[in-house]
């Protein structure tokens, strides 16, 4: 985990809380008078990452094309795409406007493999035209899902695995499909077991979308995890939630089926943020925000 630690202390009047934190970068005086916050990112700094930070409420952060603004209680996610430059300019602006951070940050680069998967149905692979207008609106409809942002913070639960099982799929490969065509990219994380497995929250969150019978992913449920940091559980057999529901961590939400674009029983995990790219599922499980609680 690389950590970026600008601690934050509570000063009077006039003092400097920033110092001499950042090193090799010009910092600005600054006057703040309030709890002391630990100021800084935990996670890593590698395609399909993600990073939870923690500044002073209204700070604007940017990663490369991602920012976001520090909530009220300063946390702020951010993400590197599975194909990203080697380095990223990283920017902290103070509310004031006052630039905390003006630096760049060396991105590790990674191999993705090309897996072939046969068997797969294949209407799912080259759907009949008749079938557009039932997969354009269940697009809108996922759209509006991945636009949500709860204001909860069940990133902050730190996150588990949603199933147990045989790991048969990873974030970033290239998908070939029955004809030997190249198919996109996998974006999820899979695990393999007996239908009826048990789905879990991996974390807290607001469920945005439980739908049962969605042309691709079959049964389907989406939870905003806090900051429109949504995960996406594809092929479910049961969807136990409805939208609108909060659930906690660890609580049942469905169970591992072979519906939609399915070879067997298994459970897709895919997890979006701000409806921008997607993210490597295990990173999300790896990473710590203790440091800055």
């Amino acid at each position: 985990m690389i950590s970026l630690l600008l601690s934050l202390a509570v000063l009077a009047q006039d003092a400097d809380p920033i110092g001499d934190l950042i090193a090799e970068s010009e910092v600005p005086t600054v006057t703040r008078v309030g709890p002391f916050i630990p100021m800084g990112c935990s996670g890593e700094y590698i395609e399909g990452g993600i990073l939870a930070c923690r500044f002073v409420p209204g700070t604007e952060a940017q990663l490369g094309d991602v920012t976001g603004t520090a909530d009220q209680y300063g946390w702020v996610l951010l993400a590197i795409p599975r194909q990203a430059p080697d380095s990223l300019p990283f920017r902290v602006t103070l509310p004031q406007g006052d630039r905390l951070a003006d630096e760049t940050r060396t991105i590790t680069q990674r191999e993705y493999n090309l897996q072939r998967v046969d068997g797969v149905p294949q209407s799912t692979v080259t759907p009949d035209p008749s079938t557009l207008p039932r997969r354009q609106r269940e697009y809108a409809q996922k759209q509006d899902a991945f636009n949500s942002t709860w204001d909860g913070q069940g990133f902050l639960d730190g996150f588990i695995a949603p199933a147990d099982g045989v790991t048969t799929g990873v974030y970033g490969s290239a998908r070939i499909y029955n004809d030997g065509s190249e198919r996109g990219v996998h974006w999820g994380l899979d695990w393999a077991n007996a239908e009826g497995t048990p789905v879990v929250a991996p974390a807290s969150g607001l469920v945005t979308l439980a739908e049962p019978d969605m042309y691709y992913e079959g049964g389907l449920i989406f939870i905003d995890h806090g900051q429109g940091l949504v995960s996406a559980f594809l092929h479910l057999s049961g969807v136990e939630v409805e939208a609108g529901q909060v659930v906690e961590q660890g609580q049942v939400i469905g169970a591992i089926g072979s519906t939609g674009r399915s070879t067997g029983p298994h459970l897709d995990w895919r997890v979006k943020l701000r409806n921008q790219f997607y993210i490597d599922p295990a990173l999300l499980l790896e990473l710590d925000v203790h440091s800055l609680r």
